[in-house]
């Protein structure tokens, strides 16, 4: 039988050539790819998001981490296609215009792909009507905006008008180093994510996932 456990505690080391082999054993004896995703690939990486919030683990084992993460998931993916088995949620994020830092974007979207979500990563310096297209796909269910620099941050607000303003569903969450819980209030955003691990808490809560 194939060890889901050991799935999880390899890609939690970063082996993503051991994570793969576990992934194409489960396969080949005709394991439900959804359970493959949820108890081995994902359970492994909630684990080192949860390690990352209380810091017993630091960026470096996140990446090997999300790295093996995604190794598994490419292995997976035919099987999951076939069977028509598609992540429940889709978001999309990107750093604000005039913000070329990328670094805790890209741990947020890692951390979003760990938890099951489709993620579309828009990128740095995307401009208001980027984010306000992104937010129109009705499949897009949550939009996560990032700045670095307090020069930036005003962006943040100006995508949220424009999100509110375009009527459509999607949520938005904010974070990065300079932006506090009362700017996101004060911005009208629907929550604010003070690091990377709790992004995804918040963000399954603003859209009650």
């Amino acid at each position: 039988m194939a060890d889901l456990q050991a799935m999880s505690e390899a890609l939690q080391k970063g082996k993503a050539p051991d994570v793969v082999k576990l992934v194409k054993e489960a396969l080949d004896e005709g394991m439900d790819p959804q359970t493959i995703l949820d108890d081995g690939l994902i359970a492994g990486m909630s684990v080192i998001g949860e390690k990352f919030k209380n810091n017993e683990v630091y960026v470096p084992e996140v990446l090997i981490a999300a790295r093996a993460m995604n190794q598994g998931t490419a292995a997976l993916e035919p099987a999951l296609l076939a069977a028509g088995i598609k992540p429940e949620n889709k978001m999309a994020l990107g750093t604000v215009k005039g913000d070329l830092h990328d670094i805790g974007k890209n741990l947020v979207a890692m951390m979003f792909k760990g938890a099951g979500f489709e993620v579309i990563d828009l990128g740095i310096d995307v401009s208001v009507e980027k984010f306000v297209e992104a937010a129109k796909d009705p499949a897009v269910k949550l939009i996560g905006l990032s700045a670095l620099l307090t020069t930036t941050m005003p962006g943040m607000k100006d995508v949220v008008e424009a999100i509110k303003k375009e009527g459509v569903d999607a949520k938005v969450i904010i974070g990065g180093a300079p932006v506090t819980e009362s700017y996101a209030n004060e911005i009208g955003a629907d929550g604010y994510a003070p690091d990377a691990a709790s992004a995804v808490e918040i963000g399954k809560k603003v859209i009650g996932a």
